[in-house]
């Protein structure tokens, strides 16, 4: 049995993309028979631990103090001298990993790129990374785009891309568009990137035509003063429903009453972008059909005028003509979109992982 180690940035159970990918890898290398250990740091001790508790696999958290970075890398480099591939996640796991590739040469060495690690931070924190990069037996990226986003760095690198899974469920498939309120909704952090200020932006156009349309935001609440500040200015807030952080049954019931799932991600000016949009493709697997932005690794995650439309984030009457032409083809789009998430199913994207491993 081949020993794996992942070390990465986030791990559930608190959300993150990183994190959400970091986990369905780790179990379902071990559903193949690999022997799993994953870094992470601790974000919520006590859930952590219940959560670490349930896996098949074992995890390993960092305490987050002043050693924090000493004790990521220290641990890293017990567990990978006794593993045959290293596979990093996230910008200062990327560090780690190619750290760990001089020391120890003969092992394999996999990165992952998200696409938000890939411009962070500084001169210093950017020169990291593109030296770390060229450290890996192996980079794979989530989505064409980032993989384009790598490649600007280094275009000599080689990236292979593997897009993002969703945990096939089919208790899942029970959603049907029966509301005649039209209501949108986005999962993710409200941050600037996620965009979730481009539809409220373009509310006022909805609501003349949809005067009764919702908007419903579910994550944590990072940036959610400016949201809620920009909703008064537009008079737009009776429209909103800011939900915070929810736990699965509570999001998956507000996602079973909802129209159309959004994401009109921005790019932000100092690089950071969208990789892919996990979240638009387990709202597809409820029959609920997506707008997201055409900017960003979200191309890779909507089958255009098939599970859904991409459009500019920024073009209000994009987005309403988006929005009526799903309203009005509604069965086929979310027949569809059911279809489109059943190809990104953990059980063949693991596969593609295997592969790469092995060769």
């Amino acid at each position: 049995m081949k020993k794996v180690v992942i070390i990465s940035s986030e791990f559930p159970p608190l959300p993150g993309g990183i994190g959400n990918h970091a986990f369905f890898l780790s179990k379902y290398l071990n559903k193949n028979e690999y022997q799993v250990s994953v870094i992470s740091d601790y974000r919520s001790p006590d859930d952590d631990s219940a959560f670490d508790q349930k896996q098949t696999f074992s995890v390993i958290r960092i305490k987050r103090n002043w050693l924090t970075y000493f004790n990521r890398i220290f641990n890293s480099y017990l567990v990978s001298k006794q593993s045959q591939i290293i596979i990093s996640s996230g910008k200062f796991s990327l560090w780690i990993g190619a750290l760990l590739s001089i020391f120890l040469n003969k092992k394999k060495f996999i990165g992952i790129l998200h696409g938000s690690e890939l411009r962070a931070g500084g001169f210093v924190s950017q020169s990291l990374t593109k030296w770390s990069l060229s450290k890996f037996n192996s980079l794979i990226a989530v989505s064409e785009f980032t993989k384009q986003k790598a490649l600007e760095i280094n275009n000599q690198l080689s990236v292979k891309v593997i897009n993002n899974g969703i945990e096939i469920d089919e208790t899942n498939f029970s959603k049907n568009y029966t509301d005649k309120n039209i209501n949108l909704v986005t999962v993710g952090n409200l941050t600037f990137r996620k965009g979730q200020q481009n539809i409220i932006k373009a509310l006022p156009l909805l609501i003349t035509k949809y005067p009764k349309i919702q908007y419903h935001c579910i994550g944590i609440p990072a940036e959610k003063d400016y949201f809620l500040q920009l909703a008064k200015e537009l008079n737009v807030l009776p429209h909103i429903t800011f939900h915070g952080a929810l736990s699965e049954d509570k999001k998956n019931a507000i996602l079973a009453k909802s129209t159309i799932f959004c994401m009109l991600s921005s790019v932000l000016k100092n690089g950071d972008v969208e990789g892919f949009g996990i979240a638009i493709l387990e709202a597809n697997l409820l029959g609920i059909p997506a707008i997201g932005s055409n900017n960003s690794g979200i191309v890779d995650a909507i089958h255009q005028k098939y599970s859904g439309l991409l459009i500019d984030p920024n073009d209000a009457n994009q987005f309403l003509l988006a929005i009526d032409d799903i309203l009005c083809n509604y069965d086929e789009y979310s027949k569809n979109a059911k279809n489109w998430a059943k190809k990104f199913d953990w059980n063949q994207i693991i596969l593609n992982y295997i592969d790469s491993i092995e060769s």
